[in-house]
């Protein structure tokens, strides 16, 4: 790709669009930033940057974006936690909780839209945003004219999707030439319903601070490691053993599987699946055997996410998962060969909190699992 002839192309044709005024949501994230960056090259003053805090950020996460993107894009932070949280505490699908979030999301720029007089409104949508969303595997909370949503009827503007045709890395590429900040660039994927869908199963105000928490210290603990993407996520920690997938791993070491109660999303095939979290248990012949777990588990059941349990304690009550992939497109992503003492370290600081009875690794790759729990 010929990234300046892109960046030249685009500015022009958001120069042409008749606009009184466009919002740019900025999450922080790579392909919000670089939409709203691309947008303001071409509209001046006549962009209103806005970063909206749903309440399911990372610690910190408002004020560390805008203070990022301080000499490149003035940005006003907006808290609408409450909103979200008396629309969306309670959800325990996966989908739903998408659903809802997107609902409230596109109310709220709607409104702030009106309030600014805006008439279009600038987002980061990418190829794989919309690729999922129409594929059925999970809904992407921006994806909205290529599902046939009328945004101009349904919310009172029009969209300018600037990144709407290019992948991860080829938006990395337009960042890099803008002059946006590494901080930025390098930020991992942070989805946009954010810590609600990490918090899997029903979503309660204990689980989401103890999502935020644990994200803080997985973040900092495998920073600096070249992954793509990692993160923590929790659930009940509510399980029942399984006789005929503890028998499909007895070639790998003293092993049992257990079911969690909550579910989570995967990919077959080309289709979503809504499957089971399978927690593997016990001590393999070789450490190395664990990143095969997932292939004799998923195969014969409608497992999507295969678990490696680190340590346990007799209190409690929920369980901590540590995921990490390596991936160039986020189509498809690896697990990494990460050693055993470094995920203990990792596990043994998740344990200081006292809710936490239990932490694993996901040993799942992209496909059948999906990045994300939900």
């Amino acid at each position: 790709m010929d990234v300046k002839a892109f960046i030249n192309q685009v500015v022009e044709a958001i120069k042409r669009v008749p606009l009184r005024c466009a919002l740019a949501a900025v999450s922080g994230g790579v392909d919000s930033t670089t939409s709203a960056v691309l947008a303001r090259l071409a509209l001046g003053d006549r962009l209103r940057a806005v970063f909206m805090d749903t309440g399911f950020m990372r610690i910190n996460e408002p004020q560390s974006v805008r203070d990022a993107l301080r000499d490149l894009l003035p940005l006003e932070i907006i808290d609408l936690s409450n909103e979200f949280y008396s629309s969306m505490m309670g959800l325990a699908d996966a989908e739903e909780k998408r659903l809802r979030f997107r609902e409230t999301f596109y109310n709220a720029l709607s409104r702030i839209a009106r309030d600014y007089g805006c008439d279009y409104l600038v987002q980061g949508t990418i190829a794989p945003d919309w690729i999922e969303t129409k594929g059925g595997i999970k809904t992407q909370h921006n994806v909205l004219e290529q599902l046939g949503i009328d945004t101009a009827s349904k919310y009172g503007f029009k969209l300018i999707e600037p990144l709407r045709e290019l992948y991860k890395d080829q938006v990395r590429e337009v960042a890099r030439e803008l002059g946006i900040p590494s901080l930025i660039i390098n930020r991992q994927p942070f989805p946009g319903p954010g810590l609600s869908i990490r918090a899997v199963g029903r979503l309660t105000l204990e689980k989401l601070e103890l999502v935020r928490r644990a994200t803080a210290i997985v973040e900092d603990e495998l920073s600096g490691m070249g992954l793509s993407q990692w993160f923590a996520a929790a659930w009940e920690d509510d399980s029942s053993f399984n006789d005929d997938l503890s028998r499909a791993i007895r070639n790998y070491g003293d092993l049992e599987v257990e079911l969690f109660r909550v579910r989570a999303t995967g990919v077959k095939g080309d289709s979503r699946e809504y499957g089971g979290i399978a927690l593997v248990r016990g001590h393999v012949k070789s450490w190395e055997l664990i990143y095969e777990l997932y292939d004799a588990i998923t195969t014969r059941s409608n497992v999507t996410h295969v678990i490696y349990e680190l340590t346990r304690r007799g209190r409690g009550g929920y369980f901590v998962s540590i995921r990490a992939v390596e991936t160039q497109d986020f189509m498809t992503a690896e697990v990494p060969r990460l050693g055993r003492e470094l995920l203990m370290g990792v596990a043994q600081k998740l344990m200081r909190y006292d809710e936490v009875s239990a932490v694993g690794f996901d040993v799942t790759p992209k496909p059948p699992a999906t990045i994300e729990y939900e």
